[in-house]
Formats: structure tokens, sequence, C-alpha cells
């Protein structure tokens, strides 16, 4: 794994933002330098809430240039990879728990032109995706119960991407309650993407929420030379 700064990415997660404002909201943390925006969609079954699907991420896609990882907390993701690769995704991120055929549903996210990622909940092991690895692009570890944003961080999440990092020199994501004060305990496991919500559209000064971000991975990054 690279443990250079600039090697670490963080992604906004939209879900903690003031969608009366989305689209300026957008522009802030883009001209702030984010390097993705993460894009939470929920179906009322498989997490107990609703956001956003196809019609919304079309929208945002026109509003930026920046990668989209759409983070699908959907049951039976393969029925919607076209509608959501047709809307823009540049990533599409599944979880195990919410695919009969995880394979299947990896590959066809691949076909389609994307990027595939797998996700766990917290209580799901994180050696049930040891036997995909070779499909994916992207892991992503749940540090909150996914379904709403503002959850505090759970720590021993963290022991996750330790375990995981030995096995896989891909992307590792880290999502739920991030923020510069576990952002550099995250880097260190072996975590190279921050999803962050509150973190950042919870503050005004966007750009130095960012940079206190990056500051705080930065000298994680530097330690673990």
């Amino acid at each position: 794994m690279k443990s250079a700064a600039n090697s670490i990415l963080v992604a906004p997660s939209l879900l903690s933002c003031d969608f009366t404002r989305l689209k300026e909201e957008i522009g802030e943390v883009e001209r702030a330098g984010c390097d993705w925006l993460h894009l939470d969609v929920m179906d009322g079954h498989f997490v107990p809430n609703l956001t956003i699907g196809p019609v919304v991420v079309s929208w945002i896609r026109k509003c930026t240039r920046l990668p989209l990882d759409v983070h699908l907390m959907i049951e039976n993701p393969e029925q919607y990879v076209e509608a959501f690769r047709k809307a823009g995704a540049d990533w599409m991120t599944v979880h195990i728990e919410a695919c009969p055929e995880p394979g299947a549903t990896l590959s066809a996210i691949r076909k389609s032109g994307a990027k595939a990622g797998l996700s766990v909940r917290p209580k799901t092991p994180i050696e049930t995706i040891f036997p995909f690895l070779k499909e994916v692009d992207l892991v992503l570890v749940m540090t909150v119960e996914p379904g709403f944003g503002g959850q505090a961080f759970m720590p021993e999440m963290l022991e996750k991407v330790r375990r995981l990092r030995p096995r896989f020199q891909g992307l590792i994501s880290v999502d739920g309650g991030i923020d510069p004060r576990n952002a550099p305990g995250a880097v260190q496991a072996g975590a190279n993407i921050l999803v962050a919500g509150s973190a950042l559209f919870g503050q005004k000064d966007r750009a130095r929420a960012l940079q206190d971000l990056r500051a705080s991975s930065r000298s994680a990054a530097s330690a673990g030379r």
C-alpha cells in the first residue's frame, strides 16, 4: 500500500449536505479540493431510510466532473446497475449482505464500465468478502450502522481494515463518523479513502474543514512510511 499523503482520498458524503442547496454544496467541496463525491442510495428495506435514485444521480452528474462513488444500500442491487451507470456512476459499491450472488453483481458492475466495490455492515465479519477480493476495485468498511448520517464512529471497525489490508492492495474506504480525530487511526490501519459527512458539511468553512482532515491523514500517512 502506498503511504504517501497524496494517496489518501477524501470523498464528501452528500447524505450530510443541505439538499435545498445541493448544487452550491457540491460546488463548495469541489472548490475546496475534494477528490470524489460519495452518494448514498437507500431503499427503505436494506436500511431503514430512503434517499436518492438514478434521477438525482443524473442531476448531480451534470453539476460536477468529480468521480461519483455510488454506495448502493439496497436489496438486489444487480437490478439497478445499468440505471445507475447510465445516470453517471463511476464507482458502484454494493453490500455483500444484499447480494444473492455477489460475484455476478460485481461482474455486472464492471461490464457496465464502472468500478466495483463491496461493503460490509459492522456486524458482518470482514472475512465474508475475502473470496471476492479479486473481483473488486474497492472495499468499503462501514464504521457506523448504515442508514443515517451523523452517527458516532465505531473504532473497533478498524480491526477489519487491519485484517483486510495484507490481503488486498486496492482501495479501502471507511465510511461513518470520520473526522480529523479518528482519520489518523483509519489511515494507519490501511484505509486510503475517507468518506466524511458531518465533518465537512457540518462546518461553515468547508475548505478549512477539508484542510484539517487532510492534515490529520497526512500526519498518519507520514508516520506509516
